[in-house]
């Protein structure tokens, strides 16, 4: 597989990372009182183990130039020490305390069932499939959006992030903007991690392990879909005809 192909097949994988649900999360249509299982069931299946995955593909990693850019990922997410001043899945639990959500639910979540299998999913792919594997899945995948071609094309317009104070939990939940230093952090950090991300993996994954590289990432990108339609449905939102999200509440 030629680069050029590697690269459109990995965007096409993100260009899906688009939940049909995710539109009623950033609208306040998920009732306040249900909020919490969202953040629970991202805080479990990742965010609260982020460094330790991003350390994972980092100690796995033959390459130089890519293991200097995970160290740094790395370093940032674990300690905050570049720009967030705090670690970051500490920074991730300033959301549900800006909500006034119970903290100690953080402490013994119980993952819905294809939460659970996303879960096992990653920790398989970035232990044992593979330094490439794990790194694409850490940096491409986890961390990337649906809007990655902005990222490796130049031609892509780009756009500045709205006003903090339009952010769906300030607008649509009240929670005090004090409460989004990780969004803060991901705004100054952010553009820099993307980039090098894009650039350690069309690099130096070598051809012949590129289709392997995309068959996981679109095996990540399967429980990933079906671990968010869980949680949409027990946030209360269902699927119309339309494939909309609307709220059954």
């Amino acid at each position: 597989m030629d680069r050029e192909t590697f690269r459109e097949q990995l965007l096409a994988v993100m260009e899906r990372k688009d939940h049909w649900a995710w539109p009623a999360f950033t609208s306040g249509r998920v009732p306040k009182a249900l909020l919490h299982f969202h953040f629970e069931q991202e805080y479990e299946t990742y965010v609260r183990d982020f460094p330790v995955m991003v350390g994972w593909a980092y100690v796995r990693c033959p390459v130089p130039e890519v293991r200097r850019s995970l160290a740094e990922n790395l370093y940032e997410e674990e300690t905050g020490g570049l720009v967030a001043g705090s670690p970051h899945p500490e920074l991730f639990l300033e959301y549900p305390r800006g909500l006034g959500m119970d903290l100690s639910r953080f402490q013994h979540v119980e993952l819905l069932p294809a939460a659970n299998e996303y879960r096992h999913f990653l920790d398989e792919a970035i232990r044992h499939y593979g330094w490439e594997i794990a790194a694409a899945v850490v940096t491409i995948f986890i961390e990337g959006t649906k809007d990655e071609r902005s990222v490796v094309d130049p031609s892509m317009p780009k756009f500045p992030p709205p006003p903090l104070e339009e952010h769906p939990l300030v607008k649509h939940y009240g929670m005090a903007l004090e409460h989004l230093a990780l969004t803060k952090a991901h705004r100054r950090v952010e553009g820099n991690h993307r980039a090098a991300a894009w650039t350690a993996i069309l690099s130096h994954v070598s051809p012949t392990r590129r289709g392997t590289v995309v068959r996981a990432m679109n095996e990540a990108l399967d429980h990933w879909l079906s671990y968010r339609d869980e949680v949409a449905a027990v946030c209360g939102i269902a699927r119309n005809s339309n494939d909309s999200a609307a709220s059954a509440a």
